[in-house]
């Protein structure tokens, strides 16, 4: 169901907005600024407002000199603009003083940063330095993990999701875990009205069983 890659973060997902020609901390920086940006959007829109801020300069220098009016012009209309344009300053000024203009290199120093939780931290290590730190889970997987029975219990929080799924799956799958059912969520496994008639997995999700029967 997912052979084609032809779901919106196959083309515009986190990973699809750095420019990679930049300088490596440059690109880097792409990778978490992306990932900020992208909580509760859609990927076309944190794709097109990666595109201006890259056609701005999405460098640290020019994003501290960056006014907050500039910043929210550039990204509108992600979700929650306001908040993120204070994230982004306050990241970026960290990312300056404390890190020479690199971003942190674990997915701890990750965390700290303002507006950075652990679904954005595993994501950008894995983007951004190309290292395996855990699985990324955002609301796609969250809800298709419970949906399909990949918990042992029912789980509320796309953290709580993230270690029982660790828990059992080999870690030699975590990297396709994210793209795969975030794109399956865009497509098939939607939150309302999912498309369970049609899907592949009807017979053995639990949820699917329930809807179809």
């Amino acid at each position: 169901m997912r052979k084609h890659k032809n779901a919106p973060v196959d083309t515009m997902g986190c990973d699809k907005c750095p420019d990679k020609t930049a300088e490596p901390k440059d690109t880097r920086y792409h990778c978490l600024i992306s990932l900020m940006l992208s909580s509760q959007t859609k990927d076309a829109v944190t794709y097109a407002a990666m595109q201006r801020l890259q056609k701005h300069g999405l460098t640290v220098p020019n994003i501290i000199t960056t006014d907050d009016k500039t910043l929210g012009e550039l990204i509108y209309p992600v979700s929650f603009w306001k908040s993120k344009v204070n994230y982004i300053k306050k990241t970026t000024q960290i990312l300056q003083e404390e890190y020479s203009g690199d971003i942190p290199d674990t997915a701890e120093k990750l965390c700290k940063l303002p507006g950075v939780g652990p679904k954005m931290a595993h994501l950008c290590m894995k983007t951004a330095w190309g290292v395996l730190s855990g699985i990324g889970v955002d609301t796609h997987v969250h809800r298709i993990s419970n949906r399909l029975g990949w918990v042992p219990n029912p789980t509320k929080t796309p953290e709580a999701t993230r270690i029982a799924l660790e828990s059992w799956l080999p870690q030699e799958l975590w990297d396709e875990v994210n793209t795969l059912m975030v794109g399956f969520g865009q497509q098939l496994c939607k939150p309302v009205n999912p498309s369970c008639s049609t899907c592949l997995n009807n017979e053995l999700c639990p949820y699917g069983r329930a809807r179809v029967t």
